[in-house]
């Protein structure tokens, strides 16, 4: 089967690397540098599997600028753009996805299509309205930064979203989900065939619950602190209730990376005239907690701050909506010099603050070093460093 995917950002990247093992997969992507790099074999992400597995030479994949070319005979068309969330509308920037979609009915409109970007509730129905087709399904993604391809390889379900009553398309998503089976590792994975909107409500609620645990043991924390408590024992202790467990518990920063911040705020924003408190609530509690972490580092009147790292998780080069940079806002407000160690940044300044990679001068110049998570590196300047990091993982 001959499949063409929109977009190499992780979950692009991922998902033409998994079914890439079994068809002939073309990846689009308008960055010429990035389409290069793929078919050298060369990873433009940092995520381990999909590093090794471009470099094994064993896929039938190829990367190109050319949509035109890569969706003509596609049989699906897997759309995984970026759809980045607008402060002012309240709503996802759908643009580019509803770019793909008109070059596919372009091009070729018997072309199944795959929406796995993340969109509002209630948006397949409309788009599909709106270009008068019923070719569209949706498929919501569950990945990790730099984890992406492990987490397609093993995932923990596969879930297609429908048209309701359209026994083609019903066949279509089933189809899809059997070619996403196909290409994992794990067996017998729970796989669920759901109508457009719902499926697009599971990715919502999804994010957003994951998004009130993180806050929940933030809060957590930050009670402790204040207090004067060991957050590591409270957490322990309501942990061994299995209701609870022990996963997704380590405090941090606040919630961050590219899903969690925009799916709260879209979940909010369609909750328009929908009671709600825990939605809001949970918005709101991420600025919480940002505030106060700013305020703790700045009780220890630093005139510098150095940050260690922006990404979110170990393993990850993706800073996008790091919760870190929130913290770094209320900091410059405070006018507190910060400098930066990542050497995933190539460039001498970021945001107009100074980039340093040489990790003796780094610290030299830190008076306090804040880090949403430890890292063995950090061990010889203990004594300096500022983190929530109770277990030292994601």
């Amino acid at each position: 089967m001959k499949i063409a995917i929109a977009g190499t950002g992780y979950v692009g990247l991922s998902n033409a690397i998994l079914l890439a093992q079994h068809h002939e997969v073309h990846t689009v992507d308008l960055i010429e540098e990035k389409v290069n790099m793929i078919n050298r074999g060369k990873s433009p992400l940092v995520d381990k599997e999909i590093e090794e597995y471009l470099a094994g030479g064993k896929l039938n994949l190829t990367a190109t600028t050319d949509g035109e070319a890569a969706y003509r005979d596609a049989e699906y068309v897997i759309i995984s753009t970026p759809t980045n969330y607008d402060e002012k509308k309240n709503y996802f920037d759908t643009s580019s996805v509803e770019a793909v979609i008109e070059l596919v009915q372009k091009v070729n409109p018997s072309a199944i299509m795959v929406i796995k970007s993340t969109i509002p509730v209630g948006y397949t129905e409309s788009v599909s309205r709106k270009y008068r087709t019923d070719q569209i399904l949706f498929s919501p993604e569950f990945l990790r930064e730099g984890q992406a391809l492990k987490d397609n390889l093993y995932p923990s379900r596969i879930i297609v979203g429908c048209p309701a009553g359209n026994e083609k398309m019903k066949a279509a998503a089933e189809t899809f989900a059997h070619l996403l089976q196909e290409g994992a590792i794990k067996q017998d994975i729970p796989t669920l065939i759901t109508n457009l909107t719902e499926a697009e409500a599971v990715k919502l609620f999804a994010n957003t619950y994951l998004a009130l645990r993180v806050s929940f043991f933030n809060e957590l924390d930050t009670f402790a602190e204040m207090k004067g408590l060991d957050a590591k024992q409270i957490i322990e202790g309501i942990g061994l209730d299995p209701r609870i467990g022990t996963h997704y518990n380590n405090p941090s920063f606040g919630y961050g990376g590219y899903c969690l911040p925009k799916d709260t705020k879209q979940l909010l924003a369609n909750y328009n005239n929908v009671p709600n408190n825990i939605m809001e609530a949970i918005v709101e509690a991420n600025k919480t907690r940002k505030d106060f972490i700013a305020e703790q580092i700045l009780d220890r009147e630093p005139k510098t701050v150095g940050v260690y790292r922006l990404a979110m998780k170990a393993n990850s080069d993706n800073y996008r909506q790091s919760s870190i940079l929130g913290v770094m806002e209320r900091l410059r407000a405070k006018g507190v010099s910060i400098v930066i160690f990542d050497p995933s940044l190539k460039s001498e300044v970021f945001d107009g603050m100074a980039v340093i990679n040489n990790f003796e001068d780094f610290c030299r110049k830190s008076d306090v070093i804040v880090a949403n998570r430890m890292d063995d590196m950090l061990s010889a300047v203990k004594e300096k460093v500022y983190t929530r990091d109770i277990y030292f993982r994601d």
